[in-house]
């Protein structure tokens, strides 16, 4: 199982739950913005931060986008799901979802 914590303004959550999307993986998903939830996160990892993932399945949990998007895409991607270039959506002139 695969359990992701995250905020919903948070621009690095929104680039794990890009990648989440286009692998086309089930996970649960856990908003920090929700102090029960903020206090679960604190209590397992040691901090609030987000992105965390916990990943049953290879029995590791993390921080940071660019090692989750590496974790998820090494384990959970194929040819096929890897972009030949990173996709970039640009809002406000703030990049907000990039993967690769």
């Amino acid at each position: 199982m695969l359990t992701l914590y995250y905020k919903q303004d948070c621009p690095f959550c929104r680039r794990v739950t890009a990648v989440i999307d286009r692998l086309q993986l089930q996970v649960e998903l856990k908003d920090a913005g929700d102090e029960a939830v903020e206090a679960e996160l604190v209590a397992r990892g040691g901090k609030m931060l987000v992105p965390y993932l916990v990943d049953d399945n290879k029995n590791v949990e993390m921080y940071e986008s660019d090692d989750i998007v590496a974790h998820l895409q090494a384990n959970y991607g194929t040819a096929s799901s890897t972009p030949s270039r990173p996709r970039i959506s640009i809002s406000d002139n703030v990049c907000v979802s990039c993967e690769g």
